[in-house]
């Protein structure tokens, strides 16, 4: 069975990826086995275009905002869902050092920073003494629908293994590779957390980062925006709020912890004014990488195998974009991002 790429994994850049190419009139097989703690089905689905404690413009902000807007707009249509909207970010000041810090920054990031007006209006539902902040504009995508609808489709046009790829059973030639009853020009691996082990881009500068996500009812808080201090609000299916996340470096396992439950319940009880219920609570392990970079392109010794993985925290923002550049690079060869094109570790690979 011929098809022009193979793809292992369906999180959000094999599905970016494979929704590019498959625009463009190619045949792709994605293979992929359902994890229910993947690292994107417990994503937040939130695009801030200012993070940190500095309040800094993420990379590369300007392109990625409006071009996230347009693509997951775009399918959306295709799959019959509404997959993003506008929920801009409430950020409660915890001390008058951090409220001093955001009005410093005003001037400078005035686009994206703002001070909400009528603060009074959430002191029914906030303890906050130092006053608010708002990060305007954030996006916010239902990752859940947007997987689920794109993993159907696939499988409705044949184009979804859904079995755990075992390496073993590829075999590489010079321009082309084949994987069981399948033979394909190349072979790209969105492999998330596996890319970690994987022989061909194991020596990337990947970085072991373990998420902690909470998701509490709160029937009564207002769905239009995320509220921040400290840890994250942000409005979940149903009456759920998704509430995180950990950024951990150095653990043992990828168990939820007690400790991060503890901090969020003490944190509500201080923070929130309105009755929850905790419900669920999970955790996973993201495909981080030292530098903050995605990972793209072509293997410097094998050129029919590629890579796109290494997004992080930044997954809902830079998928998008760089599965269009990805698209492009391999059916025109249009440059890609040189911060991004995993050729800047040609030397690495070519161990």
């Amino acid at each position: 069975m011929q098809v022009d790429y193979i793809i292992v994994g369906q999180g959000l850049c094999g599905t970016f990826l494979s929704w590019n190419l498959s625009k463009a009139g190619k045949k792709v097989l994605v293979i992929d086995q359902s994890r229910p703690n993947s690292s994107t089905k417990l994503a937040s689905g939130v695009i801030n275009p200012v993070t940190g404690r500095r309040m800094v413009r993420t990379w590369e902000i300007e392109k990625l905002l409006p071009f996230a807007w347009e693509a997951y707009t775009q399918l959306g249509k295709e799959l019959g869902k509404d997959l993003i909207r506008q929920c801009n970010i409430l950020d409660f000041h915890p001390t008058p050092q951090m409220e001093l810090a955001f009005r410093e920054r005003l001037p400078e990031e005035g686009e994206y920073l703002q001070v909400p007006e009528n603060l009074d209006q959430w002191r029914s539902y906030f303890d906050f003494p130092f006053g608010i902040g708002e990060i305007n504009p954030c996006l916010l995508i239902d990752l859940n629908a947007m997987m689920n609808g794109w993993r159907k489709q696939l499988a409705a046009t044949g184009a979804l293994l859904e079995d755990h790829f075992q390496l073993e059973e590829l075999v590489v030639e010079p321009h082309r590779v084949s994987y069981r009853n399948w033979e394909s020009e190349k072979i790209i691996f969105c492999d998330g957390t596996d890319g970690f082990e994987n022989p061909y881009f194991h020596l990337l500068p990947y970085a072991r980062n373990k998420g902690e996500a909470i998701f509490a009812s709160i029937p009564d808080l207002p769905r239009n925006h995320i509220y921040k201090q400290g840890i994250n609000l942000v409005p979940w299916q149903d009456d759920l709020w998704w509430i995180g996340s950990t950024y951990e470096w150095n653990f043992t396992d990828l168990l939820p912890t007690q400790a991060f439950r503890e901090k969020v319940d003490q944190q509500l009880k201080h923070w929130l004014k309105l009755p929850y219920t905790i419900v669920d609570h999970q955790a996973s392990e993201r495909p981080a990488n030292m530098e903050r970079r995605p990972f793209v392109g072509l293997h410097p010794l094998h050129p029919a195998i590629g890579v796109f993985n290494g997004m992080g925290t930044k997954g809902c923002s830079l998928s998008p974009y760089f599965g269009h550049q990805f698209t492009e690079y391999l059916l025109h060869q249009t440059p890609l991002h040189p911060l991004a094109d995993v050729q800047r570790f040609k030397k690495i690979l070519s161990r």
